[in-house]
């Protein structure tokens, strides 16, 4: 009977470390809410394949939106992970995004690491859902 408590203890020890564990542990860029809306109507840019957007005064240093096709979005702070400065934002040149500071490049697509330049963290990412004609971001 005491070897199952030890195990039922153990586990449940283990399950308190999993949770209290912060996901963003690896963070470089300052947590900041980021929930906003886009109206693809408005903001057609986004409905063209290998087109960005950014999205000043959301998140950090601004909000990067990239279409890879219509239906497929990605959406990065656009806040080198280098500079960690919201003077240093990202130019947005299609797939590309630019530091101005320091000249790391990001591809705009899946964990958004650096293709070039000092930086060694991705992008910080934010969540893109997609509801008919508009598209939601957030954290």
């Amino acid at each position: 009977m005491l070897h199952w408590r030890k195990i039922l203890f153990l586990g449940l020890l283990a399950g308190l470390c999993v949770l209290s564990c912060d996901e963003d542990e690896n963070r470089v860029i300052p947590y900041v809410t980021v929930s906003f809306t886009i109206d693809l109507s408005i903001v057609n840019d986004l409905t063209v394949t290998g087109n960005s957007v950014l999205f000043r005064g959301a998140g950090f240093g601004g909000v990067i939106v990239y279409c890879e096709y219509p239906g497929s979005y990605y959406a990065f702070d656009a806040a080198c992970t280098h500079e960690v400065s919201q003077s240093c934002i990202l130019k947005n040149e299609g797939l590309l995004g630019t530091c101005p500071c320091c000249g790391s490049q990001f591809i705009l697509t899946g964990s958004a690491y650096p293709s070039s330049g000092p930086a060694t963290h991705p992008l910080q990412p934010y969540h893109v859902s997609v509801a008919g004609n508009k598209l939601h971001i957030y954290n």
